[in-house]
Parts: structure tokens; C-alpha cells; sequence
């Protein structure tokens, strides 16, 4: 990512900071504030995930270590002063450590505001990936998710197919509520296979919008 770029053209602030927005590269929603040094900059490009410089803790650090609620970096632009970036991310989970998605989600009186869903892929998928994704963050002794993910694509795959197969039958027979189960599963594995891959649930609402424009 930016392979000729010169990190010295950065305006860094007498701290050796520089604020960097977050903002959701799909929705254009404003997620968050951080700061960056240059090496958390660097780091940035070089991975293509999101890191930033902790003020209160003197660290660097990568966004969703802990929570697993990841930043893929898409585009990171600069401001006319080049004092000031904006990260294009895409998103898991919650930017906010409140669990909230965007960090503002206050007025100005402090009341919380009602902010409607806009990621197109609804609460309980975008909760189910960030579960998945700390999960591959952190791997958990007897996790199922962690199985998947050690047994590597070949698996997962297969249980996609399988859950395929259930599903289908499930929708033969008249219950509702095993149909629902079955396609739960399917989603569950679907999930573990965009993270394997690399991609999430807002990469296909990404693609279904694009579709409904086209």
C-alpha cells in the first residue's frame, strides 16, 4: 500500500502525533478519533490493518487486539495541511470500546442518539463475525471456531457443503423452526469462511448494493 510514499511529508504535531478519522469505507459512517505516530503509520501500510499511538497507555497499538473488532485499511487520505489523515476501513464489530459502532454516538448534551443501521448487514451477523474474529485472535482451548480455522480451508469448505445439503432438506420438511437451525449453521460457517478469506459480512452487503444500483 503506497509503496512510494515518504512518511516525512506528514505534518506530525510537536508530540510527534497526528489525529487519523476512521471512517467506514462502504457507509461513509464516522467510526472514530485516534492518533498516529509514524511508526504506527508505517505499520499501518506495511499490514493493512489499522494501528494507532496510545496517549494514555505511551504504546503502539493495533486496533481489535483485544476485542477482536478489526480495521482493514482500504485507502488512508491526508488533509490539505497533511496535519490531519482519514483511514477508509472496513470495519468488524464495534469501533468504540462502549460497544457502540461509531464512537459518536452522543449529542452535544450527552444523550445518546438513535443511529439507525446502515451497514446492511444487521447487528446479529456483524456481532457474529467479531465473535469469530477474536476468536481467531484468540484461540481458545476446545473452541469449534478455532478447530475450523486449525483444520484450514479444505474443512471449513466441506462444512459449508454439508450445511448446504441440510438446509435443503430441512426446506422439504414442514417445521420452520429446523429450517431456521440449519440455515443458522450455514451462516455460522459462512462466517468462519469470509474470515479465513479474508473478507466480512459488509463485503457482501457491498456487493448486493452494487448489484441493486446496477
Amino acid at each position: 500500500m503506497y509503496e512510494n510514499f515518504n512518511a516525512d511529508e506528514i505534518a506530525f504535531g510537536p508530540n510527534g502525533l497526528v489525529p487519523a478519522i476512521a471512517q467506514d469505507a462502504d457507509t461513509r459512517e464516522v467510526l472514530m478519533l485516534a492518533w498516529m505516530n509514524r511508526e504506527a503509520l508505517v505499520k499501518t501500510l506495511k499490514t493493512g490493518q489499522a494501528h494507532y499511538y496510545s496517549r494514555s497507555r505511551d504504546r503502539l497499538w493495533l486496533k481489535g487486539e483485544t476485542s477482536g473488532h478489526f480495521q482493514q485499511v482500504r485507502e488512508i487520505r491526508r488533509d490539505c495541511d497533511s496535519d490531519a489523515l482519514l483511514l477508509m476501513v472496513a470495519q468488524t464489530g464495534a469501533a468504540c470500546h462502549t460497544g457502540n459502532r461509531s464512537c459518536f454516538y452522543r449529542d452535544l448534551s450527552g444523550e445518546e442518539i438513535q443511529i439507525p443501521d446502515i451497514s446492511g448487514t444487521g447487528d446479529a451477523l456483524d456481532k457474529l463475525q467479531s465473535v469469530i474474529e477474536d476468536r481467531r485472535a484468540h484461540p481458545r482451548e476446545g473452541s469449534y471456531t478455532n478447530y475450523l480455522f486449525e483444520k484450514g480451508i479444505d474443512k471449513i469448505l466441506k462444512k459449508v457443503g454439508e450445511e448446504s445439503a441440510e438446509i435443503i432438506i430441512a426446506a422439504k420438511n414442514p417445521s420452520r423452526s429446523d429450517l431456521t437451525g440449519e440455515i443458522a449453521d450455514m451462516m455460522f460457517h459462512v462466517s468462519v469462511l469470509l474470515s479465513e478469506r479474508g473478507l466480512a459480512w459488509r463485503d457482501i452487503a457491498a456487493e448486493l448494493e452494487r448489484r441493486r444500483k446496477g
